[in-house]
Order: C-alpha cells, then sequence, then structure tokens
C-alpha cells in the first residue's frame, strides 16, 4: 500500500487533483479515499442535479470579485487556470458545456452524471484505485521515508510521498491540521436564507422581484439582485450574496438583525417619491391599490398599500403628503427584522477553514509541513452560487496537481 499520492476527499477537488496528476505524471499510483458510500455527492446535486460546473467569467480580476473569503489570495491562481480552462479540458474529453443567462455553465445534457462519468472514466484510464467508507483517522510525516503514513480507522496503513487533502468543510480533517501546525479560522455558515416572523409578508410565498436593494445597516453590508418571498423570510440571489458577504457578522450576532429591502432596486426614494406623486394625478379616480405598477405583481402592491396603512378604499386623488411619504417609504425602506437563518436548498458553504497565510498559493502547498497540499473548502475559500466554489476547487486541484508531478518527475 505505498503510493505517490493519497487524497483524503473524494469530492470535486480531491478527484480533479487526482486526475490531473495521473494525466502529467502517467504511471503514478494513487489512492483517493472518500468516507461516504458514494464520492461526488457535491457534483451530483449541485445545481438541481445539473452540476453547475463553473462561471462565464474569463477575466480573473473580475472572478474574484465573487470570492468574499480568497478574493486577494485567488487572483494569481486564475491567472493560471480560470473558468475557460476548466471548460476546454471538459471539452477535450467529450463534454460540452452550455452557459446560461446568468453566466453559469452546466454540461449541455443537464445532468451530473455527464460529470461524474467523466471523472470516473478519468480514474479509471490512470488505474487511480478509489477506496469508499474509507476514513484515515491520522497522517503522520516520517522523516525517514520522506513521506506521510495515513493510519484508516480500520487499523491499515497507507504510505505516500504526496498528501492531498480535499475534505470539504470536515471539523475532523482541520482538527488533524491544527495538530501538525496549520491555523484553523473557526468556520461558520454561509449562503443562507433568511427568517422572517412576519404573517402578512409569508402570505405572499412564491413572489418575486428581479430587481431589489437590500441591506443590512448594523454592518454596511449592501447587494442588489432578485430576491424570493418564501413560507419563512426571503431568499433568493441578493439574500445570499449578502449572507455570504456577511457571513461572520452574521453569525456573531446571532441571526438577529435588522433587514432594509428597496423594492425599487437603484431608484432613490425621492425619485419615487414624485414618480408616485405624478402617477396619483393622472389616475385620480382609481383606487390606489389596483394601480398596475410596472415591475410589481398586483398581490405585492396591494400588500405596500396595506403596509403604508393605506385605506382600502383610498382614491389616487385622495393621496396626500402623509400617505405619499409613507408608501415612498415601504417601496424604498421596507424594514423587517431577521429572526435566523435557514440552508439554502441541499448547498451548505462555509467561511473559514485553514488560514491561507498557512498556503503557498501558486501550488496550494502548504507551508507547515512537506509535501502537503490542500484545496477546496478545507481553505479559507469561499464563493457566491453560480458555480464559483467549484471552480476555486478545480483551480486549487491543477496548480497543485502541477506542482506534485513536478517533483515526481525531478526524482
Amino acid at each position: 500500500m505505498i503510493f505517490d499520492l493519497v487524497v483524503i476527499g473524494g469530492g470535486a477537488g480531491g478527484f480533479f487533483g487526482a486526475i490531473r496528476v495521473g494525466e502529467l505524471f502517467p504511471g503514478a499510483k494513487i489512492c483517493i479515499l472518500e468516507a461516504a458510500r458514494k464520492p461526488l455527492s457535491k457534483v451530483e446535486i449541485s445545481g438541481g442535479g445539473r452540476c453547475n460546473v463553473t462561471h462565464a467569467c474569463f477575466d480573473p480580476e473580475e472572478l474574484t470579485s465573487f470570492y468574499p473569503r480568497g478574493q486577494k489570495e485567488m487572483l494569481g491562481p486564475f491567472f493560471k487556470f480560470q473558468p475557460k480552462d476548466m471548460v476546454e479540458w471538459l471539452q477535450s474529453r467529450g463534454v460540452k458545456l452550455k452557459k446560461e443567462n446568468d453566466g453559469r455553465m452546466f454540461p449541455v445534457t443537464d445532468k451530473s452524471s455527464t460529470i461524474i462519468d467523466c471523472f470516473t472514466r478519468a480514474i479509471e484510464r490512470s488505474g487511480i484505485k478509489l477506496l469508499i467508507s474509507t476514513r484515515a483517522s491520522d497522517w503522520v510525516f516520517d522523516e525517514s521515508t520522506a513521506s506521510w503514513k495515513i493510519t484508516l480507522f480500520d487499523g491499515n496503513t497507507l504510505q505516500s510521498k504526496f498528501l492531498l487533502i480535499a475534505s470539504g468543510s470536515d471539523q475532523r480533517t482541520w482538527d488533524l491540521l491544527k495538530k501538525i501546525g496549520h491555523t484553523i479560522i473557526s468556520p461558520v455558515p454561509s449562503l443562507f436564507t433568511f427568517n422572517i416572523r412576519d404573517t402578512n409578508l409569508l402570505s405572499l410565498q412564491g413572489i418575486s422581484k428581479s430587481d431589489v436593494k437590500v441591506s443590512i445597516p448594523a454592518f454596511k453590508l449592501e447587494t442588489s439582485g432578485p430576491l424570493l418571498i418564501t413560507h419563512w423570510g426571503v431568499s433568493g440571489p441578493a439574500i445570499l450574496k449578502l449572507s455570504a458577504w456577511g457571513a461572520r457578522d452574521l453569525y456573531d450576532c446571532g441571526y438577529v438583525f435588522d433587514l432594509v429591502i428597496n423594492w425599487r432596486g437603484a431608484e432613490d426614494q425621492d425619485m419615487f417619491r414624485k414618480w408616485l406623486q405624478s402617477t396619483m394625478k393622472i389616475n385620480t379616480r382609481r383606487k390606489v391599490n389596483n394601480l398596475v405598477v410596472q415591475d410589481i405583481p398586483a398581490r405585492l402592491w396591494k400588500y405596500f398599500c396595506t403596509r403604508a396603512e393605506i385605506p382600502e378604499l383610498t382614491n389616487c386623488s385622495e393621496m396626500g403628503n402623509k400617505h405619499l411619504d409613507r408608501l415612498a417609504d415601504v417601496l424604498c425602506r421596507d424594514t423587517y427584522r431577521v429572526t435566523g437563518k435557514s440552508t439554502y436548498k441541499d448547498e451548505f458553504v462555509t467561511a473559514g477553514g485553514v488560514d491561507l497565510t498557512d498556503i503557498d498559493m501558486k501550488s496550494f502547498q502548504s507551508k507547515i509541513r512537506p509535501q502537503l497540499f490542500l484545496v477546496g473548502e478545507v481553505l479559507n475559500i469561499d464563493a457566491l452560487t453560480g458555480g464559483f466554489n467549484f471552480q476555486a476547487a478545480w483551480t486549487g486541484a491543477e496548480l497543485a496537481a502541477r506542482k506534485m508531478s513536478e517533483l515526481l518527475r525531478s526524482n
């Protein structure tokens, strides 16, 4: 059981790292250890089972703007291996991708099995050994053999020149890494939705608004994008972005804070009030709650009128300054008390992990221990939804594989 490379974790980064070492250094003896019964589980469920492989953002500097943690550190790596490179790698192996309107990229089959099958064929071609339901209980670098000794939970041991940690968000792995000298940034949830206990708002579940601006004044956080009203509160890209950028602050406050929604997006309150005033003058005989307002569903508009305490039978001609002010305030500075969070679909992303100052970002090699590489969510790198977290794993795995292959050739 002697290997050139043992990979801890059979997810996206682990598989790709193993595959690339096998391709760059043919004949390398490689083993992947996966604790679960099935590898690539996140690949399988990503994008609702379609696998959001990456994102069609091919400018490294723009690409880093989607990473709340790792933004500065990932710039150099993305200049060496970015989404365009991953697309080309997949296409050269028979997997064609398509770009959706929001930039997310999926296999044209709309099946995650297409990516899984591609990876499975690749490890078979390189003779990579995959051990499922197998977890390492410890790993120690043996100076006498200049290799890693990996102890499994069943008592068996493996010996490997290189060790690639790609276990994702795993406390046991972080504890082992801390034991050998790595600094761990305590993990907290990212990419979650907000719980709001407002029965009137929740009665509108399923209604979405394509462009809103959301902010958390207490932490000076602000994002924009689509918002969805759910049966527990609010979700959608605008909320998920806010949760990612504020992950640590929101954890620290126990997920209790004030959320401000500008349902008009970039439009400021004064401009909207002027629009309201002119609209009322044009529609003097119409009921205020029956107005047709662009981009606002009728049920949502009625809710806004109720929230602004405008009597149901009020005509537009009866709207005074007080009512106009209230309505403009509701549309542009609608404030809710958030009292908790919910996990977004099946995705679970953490902010935290191995401190990036411990990592050589040119190769994703540990600065603390020789012949140790770390990629993916085990590191303090996380991104917004849209294929960005996968891309960080692909990039880290590629650069780690290049370095390991180079060292194998030099021996």
